[in-house]
């Protein structure tokens, strides 16, 4: 075989390889479209199941005939499949209708709120994170001590616990006995006036912060995230704690550590260079399935802290009966977790060459 001969075979693997991954990426992104299209049908006709939204939000407090002409200027009088398509069109220009209650426009709201419980969302994964990966690993070296099976009862409390509860008791402990974390909301009022002297806030309060250059705004800040973020991201870290002593244990008992263990090899360098890479692989997969279940579970956590984001406002809407903007805010939840399901598809792949297949 000839030397350009030889060149070229890994060459043409390599392209191989990248139309591959390609392939996968654009697959994978084109299945946001249905996926977010079944969604929005879903959520539209359930809306749409007890009648419609201003006879729901607004029933008893207007007269027959004034609740008459607010369906009919509304255009809620119409066939539910007319309906159905002008919604579409509506969405497909950001149009996500206007709340009953308030007349705001949903797009506003989600807009203003969404950051709260991005910031949540964000703090809430770094503590599942860093237990559920920390507490896992400890269990997998310590397999079968007391240190094992202390961390796995807490990984099950954990999962197992409702988050509301575990914000009530968190609160009893830290803001009530201790009094030492606040108990409620995003941040203290003197720091919200700090925040109305921004010209052009991020509404991510702890941006927010660095942009006023306040180290005591930037604490008060964090110290009310705590709690919340504990409450949120714990429940997500008892399923990582799981994952993580499960995988590296398997990891431990496959051929190359093995290899690896009979050539003398200690085993804290087992864990950190043979096992603790190829467990990371089913974490990265169930990640996005997680953060789906972590943005459920902002609606119980905002609600018991009154962290006023998406979760807290569905709450308020929900109690109020006003479906456009149940509607919108489920929308945009979806949307979301269409598109970090993908983001944590392309990393999956990127990590293991086994999944583009």
């Amino acid at each position: 075989m000839t030397q350009s001969a030889t060149e070229a075979q890994p060459k043409a693997r390599k392209n191989k390889l990248s139309s591959g991954f390609f392939r996968f990426v654009l697959t994978r992104f084109l299945l946001i479209i249905p996926t977010v299209f079944i969604l929005v049908t879903i959520v539209f006709f359930v809306m749409r199941a007890t009648g419609d939204p201003i006879s729901a939000a607004l029933g008893g407090r207007l007269t027959p005939e004034e609740l008459q002409k607010r369906i009919h200027a509304a255009g809620y009088d119409r066939p539910l499949i007319v309906q159905y398509i002008d919604y579409l069109g509506g969405l497909l220009h950001g149009d996500l209708g206007t709340t009953l209650t308030d007349n705001q426009k949903v797009s506003s709201i989600l807009v203003h709120y969404g950051s709260a419980t991005f910031e949540l969302a964000f703090l809430a994964l770094i503590v599942a994170l860093i237990v559920g990966i920390g507490l896992g690993r400890i269990a997998a070296h310590k397999r079968d001590h007391a240190a094992d099976a202390g961390i796995r009862t807490f990984a099950i409390l954990c999962y197992a616990t409702p988050v509301f509860f575990l914000g009530l008791i968190l609160k009893l402990i830290f803001a009530i006995w201790l009094n030492v974390l606040p108990a409620s909301g995003r941040s203290s009022l003197g720091s919200e006036m700090q925040f109305s002297r921004l010209v052009s806030p991020t509404g991510f309060y702890i941006i927010d912060a660095i942009q006023l250059g306040d180290m005591s705004v930037l604490l008060d800040v964090l110290r009310h995230a705590v709690l919340p973020a504990l409450a949120l991201g714990l429940l997500t870290a008892g399923v990582f704690i799981r994952l993580v002593r499960t995988n590296v244990i398997a990891t431990y008992n496959s051929g190359y550590v093995e290899t690896a263990r009979s050539r003398g090899v200690s085993e804290k360098r087992l864990l950190n260079k043979h096992a603790w890479k190829p467990a990371l692989i089913p974490i990265i997969t169930v990640m996005g399935m997680q953060i789906a279940l972590m943005l459920a579970g902002a609606v119980l956590t905002e609600t018991t802290f009154e962290w006023k984001g998406l979760g807290f406002m569905l709450s308020q809407y929900l109690k109020a009966r006003d479906f456009v903007a149940v509607q919108g805010i489920v929308i945009l939840i979806a949307i979301i977790v269409a598109v970090v399901n993908f983001i944590v598809d392309v990393i999956a792949a990127l990590v293991d060459p086994r999944v583009r297949y």
